[in-house]
């Protein structure tokens, strides 16, 4: 008999047990993640953070997790200058393209004058919105 438990968190190690099967399992079949972090930051002469993208690149591609600008410095272009550089890395890390998710009140456009194009949606996630994946092969 299998017995089924809920909770909102685990012991690390079972945490641990249960992604390390999971590693095991899509190497097995996809080959190294060659996972490597990815951290981009934009300060001011004050070494103030203006900005930042946060992604990470691995099985080729390049997933931007966040991209941040601070209120005072967007429409200046330095959303721009973070993405640009995050595509620059990944393909010196070898990378075919990128994808991220967003929410459709956050700056699918913005992504979408950068080449990137839709490839999923989730209506009415968040409700009254939508979420939206995106993806640009270089």
């Amino acid at each position: 008999m299998v017995m089924l438990t809920v909770s909102a968190e685990v012991d690390e190690d079972i945490a641990d047990m249960i992604g390390e099967g999971l590693d095991e399992y899509n190497i097995a079949k996809g080959g190294p993640y060659n996972h490597q972090e990815l951290w981009i930051l934009a300060r001011d002469d004050d070494g103030s953070v203006l900005g930042g993208l946060k992604g990470n690149t691995g099985y080729s591609w390049m997933f931007v997790d966040w991209l941040w600008v601070s209120p005072e410095n967007r429409k200046g272009g330095l959303g721009s200058q973070l993405l640009a550089k995050a595509e620059a890395i990944a393909r010196e890390r070898g990378c075919l393209g990128a994808y991220l998710e967003t929410f459709s009140f956050q700056a699918p456009e913005f992504y979408k004058r950068h080449g990137f194009q839709e490839f999923g949606r989730i209506d009415d996630y968040p409700p009254g919105h939508a979420t939206i994946w995106l993806k640009k092969q270089f």
